[in-house]
């Protein structure tokens, strides 16, 4: 998560910026206390190195500021208790056209719902963003603030900006790390968009993505497809089914039937299986405890990730480490 150092070593200031002379694009992302961190990182991730990349070969004039925004600004905690700087969307009010806004998933929506605040804002940014992308719960708060059409993941405003990017439902929606993807091949051309997604987009399949992939059907519904991020962006903390089910605006026994139909197994299972991806992929990218990664990625402790990597896999996180890394890792 190197956007959190970027955000704490500028002396407290709220957005994360990267200051040039030309055109300059405003990117917002609205948080919550129990927003998920991976996107909100992964879009700042996106358009940060865009800048390095743009500063580098002088690709093009555009420039990105990336925003966080809170209803009422300061420190902000996302559900793995990392804390982040924000602005309060008050400050906002002086930028009538931001190019693109990012509303955050996570545990603390059903709490910004009561924020009006926050649906005051939202109110009056969403028609003037060029573009809009809800994050999972995001949807739910901009149907809220009473735009119905929220059930898209992608939205434009510009006519332009729509023929290149058309709506797509959740059916078929971009994830937002793919939307930031797209405004810079937009703007910085293919090439340079190519480059920033060989480095960041994410990694090769494990064993238990693979298997999720393998047991969904052709086509997942907006909803199960809203709560099966809504599941991976949470595998850090304790969840349950009926949080899930809310993601998913449907009872309890209607999202249970209705997920297992549609991705291949219970919600409980994929779940574990997000868990299980993760701690593999932190065993081969880090050199964190064992019990580390077990308590990062929601499994509770080393010798609960150990049970379950010898059930599932025939070994223990640390051979898998070795069998991957070779003898020298410090594992």
């Amino acid at each position: 998560m190197t956007f959190l150092c970027s955000v704490q070593q500028q002396n407290a200031r709220q957005s994360v910026v990267l200051p040039q002379i030309g055109n300059v694009k405003h990117i917002d992302i609205a948080l919550f206390n129990g927003f998920a961190l991976p996107d909100a990182a992964s879009i700042i991730e996106i358009f940060q190195s865009a800048n390095a990349l743009n500063d580098a070969g002088h690709i093009s004039s555009t420039h990105y500021e990336v925003s966080l925004l809170s209803a009422s600004g300061g420190r902000i905690a996302s559900s793995s208790s990392v804390f982040v700087w924000t602005e309060s969307v008050e400050s906002r009010r002086h930028i009538h056209n931001p190019h693109a806004l990012f509303i955050a998933g996570g545990a603390g929506a059903h709490q910004a719902f009561r924020d009006d605040r926050l649906l005051v804002w939202l109110r009056g940014a969403y028609p003037l963003s060029e573009i809009v992308h809800p994050i999972a719960e995001g949807r739910l708060l901009l149907e809220a603030a009473g735009f119905s059409q929220a059930n898209n993941s992608f939205m434009q405003h510009d006519g332009a900006a729509r023929q290149a990017f058309p709506p797509k439902p959740y059916g078929d929606s971009l994830s937002p790390l793919r939307t930031a993807l797209r405004i810079v091949e937009e703007d910085l051309g293919p090439d340079l968009a190519q480059q920033l997604a060989d480095s960041i987009v994410p990694q090769e399949e494990t064993q238990f993505s693979a298997l999720v992939r393998t047991s969904s059907t052709a086509h997942v519904s907006e909803k199960i497809l809203a709560s099966a991020k809504w599941l991976e962006a949470n595998v850090d903390r304790t969840v349950s089914i009926d949080e899930a089910a809310q993601v998913a605006t449907m009872s309890e026994r209607n999202f249970l039937r209705r997920f297992k139909s549609e991705m291949g197994v219970t919600p409980s299972d994929y779940l574990l299986y997000m868990r299980l991806d993760m701690s593999c992929r932190l065993l081969i990218e880090t050199n964190l405890p064992v019990d580390k990664i077990a308590r990062r990625c929601g499994i509770g402790s080393g010798g609960r990730l150990s049970k379950l990597f010898r059930k599932h896999l025939s070994t223990t996180p640390t051979e898998y480490r070795t069998r991957q890394h070779g003898p020298q890792s410090n594992a």
